[in-house]
């Protein structure tokens, strides 16, 4: 692969973007149309919401159409990028949803690639470190395979992932489209759901309210957070270049998750005790991007220090609070 950034000689006016309406879905809508970008949001609002693109929904190269990409897709007119984000994302809604989880993963991924074969547009997919599961290989480089259990409870998103991996990457070698996969670390950020079963809009959730923070295990295990800027920034560096990846987007800064829980109840005042339950099944006990790939083809890495994140993240969960107790007042 060569080095280097290695952009596509092709102008992005036109992007579709599959879960337009979700946490990560929106933010991008929203950076596409500030660089100029037209953009048509497809979700079926399964874990979307029109509320995450209302203040989008004005603007004149904004579009939020509501369908479901397991059944069909047609974008009428030119379309220059498809960025396919379209999936249940947290453990409790693809435990909750498993099916539709599959299906989005590989009906959806099949439906989209056939939208950029029709167009001629850029593909890329958005795939999850999930990919690597319990990994036995740390940091996690895109060269490793991986540790995933097909037949346990997370193979429902791990294994939906990995055959949508498998198929973009088809589709580049027989159909010659042009694609790109990036495999993307736990990233948090303003309009994050509180009920979405993630440990930071959970533990921020329970720091606000008072509550114990419930932490999985003895707190040990690890992840890599990512602020939602510096992915979505990650994201569309790999949408304008020509590589086919796989890219790790994601923040190498490693913590506990009895480190990130302290750290929320510090950033919150609150004076909430933690508290600790089972660990659920496989589990990671490990996460942590190598973004070697990500630095040499993108010259792409992580800005905006944890810290500052969380503390932008809390911000918006307390502000979100005072509105709903204003509005039910």
């Amino acid at each position: 692969m060569a080095h280097g950034v290695v952009r596509s000689a092709r102008e992005i006016r036109r992007a579709v973007v599959t879960g337009g309406a979700g946490f990560l879905g929106s933010h991008l809508c929203e950076q596409l149309l500030e660089r100029g970008v037209e953009v048509v949001c497809l979700d079926n609002l399964l874990t979307g919401s029109p509320a995450n693109v209302l203040h989008l929904m004005e603007h004149p190269g904004f579009r939020l159409v509501r369908c479901d990409v397991t059944d069909y897709v047609h974008v009428p007119g030119p379309v220059d990028l498809v960025l396919h984000f379209a999936s249940p994302a947290s453990p409790l809604d693809y435990l909750k949803m498993p099916i539709e989880t599959l299906k989005v993963g590989s009906l959806g991924t099949l439906h989209t690639l056939g939208l950029a074969k029709e167009k001629d547009a850029r593909f890329v997919l958005a795939s999850t470190s999930e990919v690597y599961g319990d990994p036995l290989v740390h940091p996690q480089p895109e060269d490793y395979w991986g540790n995933v259990n097909p037949v346990g409870p997370r193979g429902v998103y791990d294994e939906a992932k990995r055959f949508s991996e498998a198929l973009t990457t088809a589709y580049r070698s027989s159909q010659g489209i042009d694609t790109g996969i990036v495999r993307i670390f736990n990233t948090y950020g303003p309009r994050m759901r509180p009920d979405d079963g993630r440990a930071i809009p959970a533990f921020i959730g329970q720091a606000l309210d008072g509550r114990p923070l419930t932490v999985a295990g003895d707190g040990s295990q690890t992840r890599s957070i990512c602020y939602v800027e510096d992915t979505v920034r990650g994201i569309l560096e790999m949408a304008a270049s020509t590589h086919a990846g796989p890219v790790n987007i994601g923040n190498p800064d490693e913590l506990s998750m009895l480190e990130l829980a302290r750290w929320i109840v510090q950033l919150t005042g609150s004076e909430s005790t933690i508290g600790f339950i089972d660990l659920p099944v496989d589990d990671p006990k490990v996460r942590r991007p190598d973004t070697t790939r990500a630095e040499e083809l993108l010259a792409w890495r992580p800005s905006v220090p944890s810290a500052e994140g969380l503390r932008r993240t809390v911000d918006w969960f307390a502000a979100q609070r005072e509105d709903r107790a204003a509005q039910a007042g």
